[in-house]
């Protein structure tokens, strides 16, 4: 019964990412909120935020593209906490200064950081980069402001369409006009609001962003000599189209450091997942049980900075001690504690470094052992699922999972000992 369940889990986990719905983390979105703070004079004044509502899921470099089209013919007078990457064909307009940007469809990207503070504003210039809301709150928003105008007889304020956050694997809706945005002023004594507020609501869905997983898992434990490794092809196989991997000892050529972010280049080997983590049973006491996780980076190009690894399992709620992560319960639902969120210390092991000697990171848990409930049979002791900066693993099949030595045959090897040890008892005795 237990495989069984076992496999049910891992059935639904594989076919939740194709849906942009996350069974871990079921409310979490990116909103874009546009804030009309004043129109005046053909000139209208905007505010965009963009906010990371994700638990654990964050947008990695080169961060957050914001691309929409506008209705009109509007431009972008003046900008200020992000940039567009082309200035377009300005040429309606006369005088000694134009318009920042013309284009209809125009790119909008963060600032770097260390950027001139006059044109930074509130949480900008990052890289494009959002941290998750549950990592680091004080990095999952963005905000910049513009001058928006137009030509001839515009004044009126438009919302733009076809928003696209220019992340992988997201998709935006439309617009949905809402509850002005109010704003504190003079120490919280004074309120003021928008003219009025729209929200744009993006979803992740990780077919969309990767044809192929981007992550295994393998298993062992210190009952069994056994170590079950990554499914075979689980991100891939070698020689197929949108692998590419470069065997060991060799170096990747210069051509290959400058590919396609969306085909990573790996080291070779039968599973061909950027990332592996492996799971192992250490140990085991009267009233706890230790396990020890290893993230291994098998991607040549990539170091993986602010990582994050999710997992999913039932004793998670008697987590007692984690070696070397933080670690923040998820309760996605409350009275559910099954699922955690680990990741690096700042300045010690928040980044993974790309495949090679340090290319790893190690932790190791302990758990206390919940009584009617533990067990280390039909596989309970392994997570249900696991899933590295957002991404779900590729999971061995339940019945290849270490499985605990047989009692018959510990019995059968034991049964002639016993025997010759009554035989010499008797001939003692006598």
């Amino acid at each position: 019964m237990g495989m069984v369940l076992i496999f049910f889990f891992s059935l639904i986990g594989s076919i939740s990412p194709s849906y942009a719905f996350d069974p871990l983390d079921p409310y979490g979105n990116i909103t874009i909120k546009w804030d009309l703070l004043l129109s005046n004079s053909g000139t209208n004044n905007v505010m965009v935020s963009i906010y990371n509502f994700q638990q654990y899921r964050h947008v990695e470099p080169p961060g957050w593209k914001l691309n929409w089209a506008w209705r009109g013919k509007e431009v972008i007078w003046a900008i200020q906490g992000a940039e567009a990457t082309e200035q377009g064909n300005c040429s309606e307009f006369k005088g000694p200064t134009l318009p920042h940007c013309c284009e209809k469809k125009p790119f909008i990207v963060d600032l770097l950081p260390g950027t001139n503070y006059n044109s930074q504003t509130q949480n900008c210039c990052k890289a494009g980069v959002l941290s998750s809301i549950k990592q680091d709150p004080s990095k999952y928003a963005a905000t910049f402001q513009m001058a928006v105008g137009g030509s001839g007889t515009y004044s009126r304020f438009v919302m733009p369409e076809d928003l696209k956050l220019g992340v992988p694997g997201y998709s935006c809706g439309g617009a949905v006009k809402v509850k002005p945005s109010r704003y504190t002023t003079d120490g919280g004594r004074r309120w003021t609001q928008a003219l009025a507020t729209w929200n744009v609501t993006c979803m992740y869905s990780q077919i969309l962003a990767s044809p192929t997983p981007r992550c295994c898992v393998s298993l062992s434990a210190f009952y069994n000599q056994t170590i079950v490794s990554c499914p075979r092809c689980s991100c891939g196989c070698q020689g197929q189209p949108g692998t590419e991997c470069v065997k060991y000892g060799e170096i990747p050529p210069l051509l290959k450091q400058n590919h396609d972010p969306a085909t990573p280049v790996v080291r070779c080997s039968e599973h061909m997942c950027p990332i592996r983590v492996h799971w192992h049973l250490k140990e085991s006491y009267k009233q706890y049980w230790r396990v020890k996780i290893t993230i291994t980076n098998f991607n040549i190009m990539k170091n993986y900075s602010e990582w994050n690894l999710v997992v999913l399992h039932p004793n998670l709620q008697s987590l007692t001690q984690v070696f070397s992560f933080n670690y923040a319960p998820l309760n996605r639902y409350g009275y559910i504690n099954d699922s955690g969120m680990f990741w690096g210390l700042p300045f010690y092991n928040d980044i993974l470094l790309q495949e090679g000697k340090n290319g790893n990171l190690q932790t190791e848990i302990l758990l206390r052992k919940d009584p009617g409930i533990f067990t280390f049979r039909e596989g309970w002791a392994f997570p249900r699922k696991i899933q590295f900066n957002g991404d779900e693993c590729v999971m061995p099949p339940p019945d290849e999972y270490p499985s605990l030595p047989n009692r018959g045959h510990i019995a059968s090897a034991t049964t002639p000992f016993i025997i010759l040890f009554s035989l010499f008892l008797s001939i003692f005795m006598l």
